[in-house]
């Protein structure tokens, strides 16, 4: 098991990075665990870099709806589960509508980051949330197509098993709608029986 000195020395070094130029800091960081579950998030919102922490806003309530219905609150998920993202700074606002989303080299610049978090943690779980993080590790046209499944992957040389969720924004409909809310509710069961979730609800 990796140590919390090793990831904390991660964090320093991630928490520097400024190579992408559009992108807007600060860095949006997770609390230093060494866990098995590792959440993969698209990229910060406008309100992380003030509250400095991922999933900190609106998405993030109903994200920890979703995992509270499955027997871990948000407080013991964030002390818990290793947080991460396609990429870590704000890529600020689209003028049409919402967040601006990131290009294909910051998310290739930033990929050295979720990559070495693979690599220290070796994962038996991964929880992409949305379709561009889902998209880094399965082909998806459709989120009909991935969520409500589970998948074994080798990532990066580590077996794992991927658990896709959609993204819990509240501009999006589909996670309150059928096919998508049985297909959440399908993905959310998935989890929950897999032993290392086990292991967070009853701690």
């Amino acid at each position: 098991m990796v140590s919390k000195q090793t990831i904390l020395q991660h964090h320093q070094r991630l928490s520097e990075c400024r190579l992408c130029p559009e992108m807007i800091p600060p860095v949006i960081i997770g609390q230093p665990v060494a866990s098995k579950i590792l959440l993969v998030g698209q990229a910060p919102g406008i309100r992380e870099g003030d509250l400095g922490r991922p999933f900190a806003w609106t998405a993030g309530k109903t994200l920890f709806k979703w995992f509270q219905s499955i027997g871990v609150d948000e407080e013991s998920f964030r002390r818990q589960v290793y947080m991460s993202a396609v990429c870590r700074c704000f890529p600020g606002k689209n003028p049409k509508a919402g967040d601006r989303v990131p290009n294909k080299k910051e998310i290739e610049v930033c990929s050295q980051w979720i990559n070495k978090e693979i690599a220290m943690l070796q994962p038996q779980l991964i929880i992409p949330v949305g379709k561009l993080a889902i998209s880094q590790y399965l082909p998806v046209s459709k989120l009909v197509d991935v969520i409500g499944q589970s998948f074994h992957q080798k990532i990066n040389g580590i077996d794992t098993l991927l658990v896709p969720l959609p993204h819990p924004s509240g501009a999006s409909t589909w996670h309150r709608m059928q096919p998508g809310k049985g297909l959440l509710k399908q993905a959310l069961e998935q989890i929950a029986q897999q032993p290392v979730w086990a292991e967070l609800s009853s701690a």
